[in-house]
C-alpha cells in the first residue's frame, strides 16, 4: 500500500527534531454546495531542524516514531 503525502504549512518548530505542520483541505458539502475549508495539524519528523515556521512542505506517513508522531518531512515545496 502507497504511504500518504500532504501538503502544508509549518507553524510551530519549536520542538526538538520535530515540527508541527498544518494541512488543510477543501471539499464541496454534499449538502449544501458550499466549498467548506478543515485544516488539521499534524506532527513530523525533521531529523536535521532544517524547516522554520512559514515553509510549505511536503509530509509522508511512516512508522510511529513517537507518541504522536508519525509523520517524516520529505521536502520543500518553493513558493509559487
Amino acid at each position: 500500500m502507497p504511504k500518504r503525502v500532504m501538503q502544508g504549512t509549518v507553524v510551530s518548530d519549536k520542538n526538538d527534531k520535530t515540527v508541527v505542520v498544518q494541512v488543510e483541505r477543501r471539499f464541496t458539502h454534499p449538502m449544501m454546495k458550499k466549498t467548506v475549508r478543515l485544516t488539521k495539524k499534524y506532527k513530523a519528523h525533521d531529523e536535521n531542524n532544517t524547516f522554520k515556521v512559514g515553509d510549505t512542505v511536503l509530509i509522508e506517513e511512516s512508522k510511529p516514531i513517537s507518541k504522536d508522531k508519525r509523520w517524516v518531512v520529505i521536502t520543500e515545496q518553493q513558493a509559487q
